[in-house]
């Protein structure tokens, strides 16, 4: 609960960076702290693990990442908030999650999705080694642009 302010005032709430995120802004703190609460529960049930991101340097939150893990496969996301965008932050810490879940001998796949306009994150994916798998036509919400099902990407990294 600690982080709420700065993961609501650093992007939760900003409509560029929830572009292509299947959440809307926060509108308020409250809404952040709920998130918050969600994330807790998510370690307490052992499949959902949400990491903040921070600058090695100062340790300001500059984002968050997650992994959730389905029987034998885990898939991720991530967020940062726009100043720290085209930095490497996000592949930077997405590189040891997903070393980390293929190294779990249950783990044989860890994917990511990501809209066809979402140019960057696919690049992220790509430079942890990811490989694009094919094009999900109409496969899913991300409600800031569109209330209809939108085509993505789906990358992969398998063992």
């Amino acid at each position: 609960m600690d982080d709420a302010e700065a993961i609501f005032d650093g992007y939760a709430q900003d409509h560029q960076v929830t572009r292509h995120l299947v959440w809307k802004p926060h509108l308020d703190i409250e809404e952040t702290k709920l998130f918050l609460l969600r994330c807790a529960a998510g370690w307490m049930g052992g499949s959902d693990f949400p990491w903040v991101i921070t600058l090695k340097e100062s340790g300001e939150l500059i984002g968050m990442i997650g992994l959730r893990v389905d029987e034998f496969k885990a898939d991720v996301g991530y967020a940062l908030a726009r100043p720290h965008w085209g930095r490497g932050f996000a592949a930077e810490a997405l590189r040891p999650i997903v070393s980390w879940a293929l190294s779990q001998p249950s783990i044989y796949r860890v994917w990511a999705l990501c809209d066809v306009e979402n140019i960057a994150s696919a690049r992220v994916l790509e430079k942890v080694g990811m490989q694009r798998e094919g094009l999900l036509r109409r496969n899913i919400v991300h409600p800031n642009i569109s209330e209809e099902p939108r085509d993505c990407y789906c990358y992969a990294l398998v063992k």
